[in-house]
């Protein structure tokens, strides 16, 4: 063997020796998760946008070699059309006025429903059939009123009827137009941080149990349920102060699989993935975590906004100190949260709406953003535009995910098909 020979097969033998001693020396454990480490199923993913998550799994994970176990890194979902296909809250809404779910005493009903609102009137786009303006007053006013007549006669609450006998009613078809149209009301003229917290106070007085339960009925009828646009129109005969009225909302709900496929697999990889909702705490709690649903979080990596709890009971107060978890609230929960606990920002964001922009865009640790492509303008508009002139570039920082709204489901494009529409649209015009 020539000298050359021998200093090469010399320069292999330390190779291998070196390779073999970090094997020998990597705990068991780190080895078992780099083997068990999952891989992204490519599902409905648009190819651009899985290849950019699975790049960042692949630098940040297990099998990064500057992965470090004590310094584990951390992403954020929003769960509200992100996680799921519609809105499980309003979803939960809808089904409290349908079913009449409520623990409260007409003159309870009538100041939970005034809380933190502004007197006067609402928006320009808030009018009655008469083309006048409502007002918090005349429309609380009627719905009381309504209200009153379903306490007394509801065999749920204190009456002696079945719910189909009263929900035939004139005044719970007025109760369920003008209630909806009260919460889409304060949320455009107010804001969603007035507006979402709202609609949280209608669990007054009710255990947290109770909550989780009314989520899980609440969730199973929605799953069930067709996605289209369902529109209600008070009773002429009931126009009491506010006048006749109009209100939609677009019923049922779908499981997004590649959502809970990619948080398990950001696990499976290393990578802790959180919930930071502006639903309900309690009620995103039971989609995340119960098996039947696929996403399998741990309670506690849910976060979303809180109401204050006395004596066992919620009430129509939101938790002192605690940020209202939309816009920059959600970015302050993660700081003051998450950012405690892991002492770093996370290094994903995925949402779909303004009140996710913020948290997509003021944590320098956010290596990648996901937007789940709804064509929707304002601030989370110029994210989707970003991720569209990122297309077909290396290392983009933000990325777009199409679905077909018609179906609930994903499809493998960046552009995404509209409710009642065919042809999909990659963002607002």
């Amino acid at each position: 063997m020539s000298q050359v020979q021998t200093k090469h097969s010399q320069w292999w033998l330390t190779i291998l020796m070196v390779v073999a001693l970090f094997a020998v020396q990597m705990p068991a454990s780190a080895k078992d998760a780099v083997s068990d480490a999952q891989v992204l199923d490519k599902g409905k993913w648009a190819p651009a946008t899985y290849q950019a998550v699975n790049e960042l799994i692949t630098k940040h994970g297990v099998k990064s070699p500057s992965y470090n176990p004590d310094k584990k890194p951390y992403v954020v979902f929003d769960w509200d059309n992100t996680s799921i296909m519609n809105d499980t809250e309003e979803a939960l809404f809808v089904y409290q006025i349908n079913h009449l779910a409520y623990k409260l005493t007409p003159e309870e009903f009538g100041k939970v429903i005034r809380t933190n609102v502004p007197e006067g009137p609402f928006a320009d786009g808030y009018k009655n059939a008469d083309g006048k303006q409502v007002t918090l007053d005349a429309i609380a006013t009627d719905l009381v009123s309504d209200y009153k007549f379903l306490y007394e006669n509801y065999k749920g609450l204190k009456g002696t009827k079945s719910l189909e006998e009263v929900t035939a009613t004139e005044p719970f078809l007025d109760f369920r137009t003008k209630l909806f149209f009260l919460y889409e009301a304060i949320n455009e003229t107010h804001s969603t941080s007035i507006g979402y917290p709202w609609v949280l106070y209608l669990f007054t007085n009710m255990t947290v149990d109770e909550v989780h339960k009314l989520a899980d009925a609440s969730n199973d009828v929605a799953l069930g349920m067709a996605i289209q646009t369902e529109t209600w129109t008070s009773p002429k005969a009931l126009a009491g102060k506010a006048g006749v009225v109009t209100a939609s909302h677009t019923t049922g709900l779908r499981l997004t699989s590649e959502v809970g496929n990619l948080m398990n697999t950001f696990r499976s990889n290393g990578i802790d993935v959180y919930v930071v909702s502006a639903s309900l705490e309690d009620v995103v709690r039971v989609f995340a975590t119960l098996p039947k649903y696929g996403y399998n979080l741990p309670s506690e990596n849910v976060i979303g906004m809180r109401l204050a709890i006395e004596n066992g009971l919620i009430t129509n107060k939101y938790q002192a100190n605690y940020p209202i978890t939309v816009g920059h609230g959600k970015t302050e929960v993660i700081q003051s949260v998450l950012e405690k606990r892991y002492g770093h920002g996370p290094i994903f964001i995925a949402g779909d709406s303004n009140g996710d922009f913020e948290m997509m865009t003021e944590q320098n640790s956010v290596k990648l953003a996901l937007v789940v492509n709804r064509v929707k303008g304002g601030k989370i508009g110029q994210q989707a535009a970003k991720a569209a002139e990122q297309l077909g570039k290396n290392n983009p920082s933000v990325v777009l995910q199409g679905r077909d709204e018609n179906t609930g489901m994903w499809i493998p494009t960046e552009q995404t098909i509209k409710l009642g529409k065919s042809d999909p649209q990659l963002i607002s015009k």
